[in-house]
Formats: structure tokens, sequence, C-alpha cells
């Protein structure tokens, strides 16, 4: 009898230790995974727990949203807003010794021929204004030229380039007589693109003779 208690036992256990060993291979995560965490890093509830931010995050705190275009942009602190670089009207003397040239070389900085984008004032001068492209007709000094800025509606005396990548839409541009403008190198957010020569030659023409002006 004391024997088929001893094996009875002996049973027991082995079925207990496989219970106990088959719960425990149940609770344990597979890999390395943290608890409460999956391999992607993320908890169950789809949050992130660490890592870099997500592209997304990034383009918000910029101010720039993911595929944006100029209209998106946040201008609050454009280039060409404040300070000794900031984009303004020439001067009577500036105007008069103006010189007309096509050079523009993608280099970072405005050069004549290209049509960039800077910080323009509005005409009342009160501090408000709008970051627009501006076509670059003129060097004044090795860091400051002269430009106008291009509108996409068309007004008496404006004089139309076509259409070109610097307008979203692909709307005609047209360039305004009305004022002509100091860009600096510090002044200038970004270069746009090159007018080519047969379309940059004609407006500008056309333009210095709605001003008066022989260039």
């Amino acid at each position: 009898m004391s024997g088929s208690s001893g094996r009875w036992a002996d049973f027991l256990r082995s079925f207990l230790d496989a219970f106990l060993r088959a719960a425990r291979k149940g609770t344990e995560q597979p890999g390395n995974a943290q608890p409460g965490k999956t391999k992607s890093g993320k908890t169950p509830s789809g949050r992130r727990t660490g890592g870099a931010p997500k592209p997304s995050d990034t383009a918000e705190r910029s101010g720039v949203r993911s595929g944006a275009t100029e209209r998106d942009y946040d201008y609050s602190e454009s280039p060409g807003q404040y300070g000794d670089g900031a984009t303004r009207d020439l001067t009577a003397a500036e105007t008069r010794g103006l010189r007309v040239s096509y050079a523009p070389q993608v280099d970072g900085d405005p050069d004549p021929g290209e049509i960039v984008w800077t910080w323009v004032p509005y005409v009342e001068n009160d501090g408000r204004g709008k970051d627009r492209p501006v076509l670059i007709i003129a060097r004044l000094d090795v860091d400051t030229t002269a430009g106008c800025y291009l509108s996409t509606k068309q007004h008496r005396d404006f004089v139309s380039i076509g259409s070109g990548p610097w307008d979203s839409q692909g709307r005609e541009s047209f360039l305004s007589p009305e004022r002509l403008l100091r860009v600096t190198h510090d002044g200038m957010r970004r270069e746009g693109t090159v007018l080519p020569r047969e379309r940059f030659e004609p407006a500008v023409a056309a333009l210095l003779r709605a001003r008066g002006l022989s260039g």
C-alpha cells in the first residue's frame, strides 16, 4: 500500500511541475520587449514611448506642413523683414544709378535674372508686408541687388513674364513697375528659379519704359 502511495505522490508532483512550466511560458513575452511596450516602441494604446519625433511633429513645430507650398510657410520672422538687410524701396539716387544686367548664378545669393523669395513691405511702410517672389534685375553692390516684385494680378502697366515654378498654381505673373526694391543677400529667404534671358530682357525693358528709365 505504501508503494502505491509513493507512486501516486510522484505522479502528482510531475503533473504539478509540468503545469507550472506551461503557465510560466504563457506569461513570457517574445524577444526583449519591455513590459507595457511592443517591439515598435508603442504602448498597447498606440502612443510612442520614446525615440525621434514623428516627421509630422517636426513639421508642425517649424511651421511647415509636409508637402507645403509657399503659402503654407510661417513668415513671422522672414529674412528681409528687419535690420540692415531689410527689403525696402530704392532711394532716388539708387534708382538713377540703376544698371540692368543678366547674370544668374545658382549660388544661394540673389543675382540678376533670378526670381527669389523675400519679405516685401507694404507701400504704407507701417511694418506690415508679405513674403513674395521678386525678380532681380540689377546689382547695386557686392551684397545688394535691385528687383521688382511679382503679382498674379494684372494692373495698368504691369508687365507679363509668363508662368513658372515660382507660383504653385502655374498662374501667369506680372512685374510691378510701381516699386523698385533693394534686396540684400541676408534679406533673401531663398532662390526660386532663373528666368530665361529671352523672357527677362523684353520684360525688364518694358518695365523701365513704364518708369521712364533708361537702365
